[in-house]
């Protein structure tokens, strides 16, 4: 089974799409083809994006599902005149809000995603280029962390850590676990005056390999043995040290950065 889902919003849409596409997850045996209109802010935009979902439903001969988060009411009315399903999430969950808090909203176009907080954002560009400048062992000096992650290289660290900035402003810093550490069965000193602020990330040796292997092809470095004598080196030492870990082999950055962040007590607002 095909549909088309369209995500439809006077903003970025992204919060349109991560809600929607959280609902889509649940039905696996569904292929949908997805699209994301965002800033659809005047009308003649709207009456633009109806023509779209209108063609895509002749197409598939299936009416489209569409996810809105149009602040804008008369804006927002222009998409029922679509061939679509139309989910207008704001106005499912505003009245009953609305009476709950006993006031009524302030319509306000992007604040999910803007510049309303400038505090906030700057915090976010701060971790983010903290991230950048503490990535893979560059900088040793760690008392700003908020988390340090460490792993053998190429273990997913860069990713989690520029997640977890960019979506929560934490300060990520990490550090490769090269040879010379493994050879050693404890942490190096500088590691561990950081104790509280550290979590291992690790991977299956196999996954591992096929990473490395896009990377240096043919070398000692994506070798099976390699890989295989540094995961289980590491994950002795991570053990060792009691330092709590988890495995990237499955897992999406998603997933790991709430999990370290759960783990370590962190409690950040997401942006």
């Amino acid at each position: 089974m095909r549909r088309t889902a369209f995500f439809v919003s006077d903003g970025t849409a992204i919060t349109a799409e991560t809600f929607g596409h959280s609902l889509l997850t649940q039905f696996a045996c569904v292929d949908f083809r997805q699209i994301r209109l965002p800033f659809v802010d005047t009308h003649e935009k709207a009456r633009d994006a109806v023509s779209l979902i209108n063609r895509a439903a002749e197409a598939d001969s299936n009416r489209p599902l569409v996810f809105s988060t149009i602040v804008d009411g008369e804006i927002g009315k222009e998409l029922f005149a679509c061939n679509g399903h139309v989910f207008d999430m704001f106005s499912t969950f505003m009245e009953p809000l609305e009476k709950i808090l006993g006031v009524e909203r302030s319509p306000r176009v992007g604040q999910a995603h803007g510049m309303g907080n400038a505090h906030a954002y700057e915090d976010r560009m701060e971790a983010t280029n903290y991230a950048l400048t503490h990535d893979d062992g560059i900088s040793k000096k760690l008392d700003q962390a908020d988390v340090i992650l460490i792993g053998v290289s190429r273990s997913g660290k860069t990713p989690t850590c520029l997640y977890m900035a960019l979506h929560y402003g934490v300060k990520a810093a990490n550090y490769p676990l090269t040879e010379e550490d493994l050879e050693q069965p404890r942490l190096p000193v500088f590691l561990r005056n950081h104790r509280h602020k550290l979590f291992g990330l690790t991977i299956d040796a196999e996954r591992l390999a096929q990473i490395r292997e896009h990377r240096r092809p043919g070398s000692r470095y994506a070798s099976i043995k390699q890989c295989r004598y540094e995961v289980e080196a590491a994950e002795s030492m991570l053990r060792i040290e009691k330092v709590p870990s988890l495995s990237t082999t499955d897992s999406s950055v998603e997933e790991l950065a709430s999990r370290i962040l759960l783990e370590l007590g962190l409690q950040r607002e997401v942006f």
